[in-house]
């Protein structure tokens, strides 16, 4: 895929994901009616949390030569970052904020560019483009668990 079209549907996220929350109510959100698994809300927090941490995986691999870009675990960060506190609407404005932000920088780019890399702690050499990929699938990657959630609630 050509790096605009990427572009073009990572900065759609944001909106996938209200359309996918819409009309639930705080209670709904902090459900958990899927024993296991993550509340709708704890889906929204982790996204929010990794939004920033892929823009700045990004960023470091246009403006810096092949960085150490560090892994995160999404159980650590669910247990220990107040999830069941946050506030979806908040999180939500954070998503689309970063991914404002780091798409208008995207944009920018050139193409031969997206070719760049940098050195993941765990998976090794990522690229640019790679790292674009991951993001923008990763909002769609969760549509299906907050679709599972809403059946189970009935909304």
């Amino acid at each position: 895929m050509n790096p605009q079209s990427l572009i073009e549907q990572y900065e759609a996220g944001p909106k996938t994901l209200r359309q996918a929350i819409a009309g639930m109510s705080r209670e709904q959100l902090a459900a958990r009616p899927v024993e296991g698994k993550w509340s709708t809300l704890e889906v929204i927090c982790h996204i929010a949390d990794f939004e920033p941490i892929y823009a700045d995986r990004m960023k470091r691999v246009i403006a810096e030569d092949n960085p150490v870009i560090m892994s995160g675990d999404p159980d650590a960060f669910a247990a220990k970052l107040a999830y069941t506190a946050r506030d979806a609407e908040e999180e939500l404005a954070l998503i689309e904020s970063v991914r404002r932000q780091a798409a208008r920088i995207l944009r920018q780019v050139p193409a031969g560019e997206f070719a760049r890399t940098g050195q993941h702690s765990a998976d090794g050499p990522l690229s640019l483009e790679t790292l674009l990929t991951r993001i923008t699938n990763h909002i769609p990657h969760h549509l299906t668990f907050i679709a599972e959630k809403r059946k189970a609630l009935g909304v």
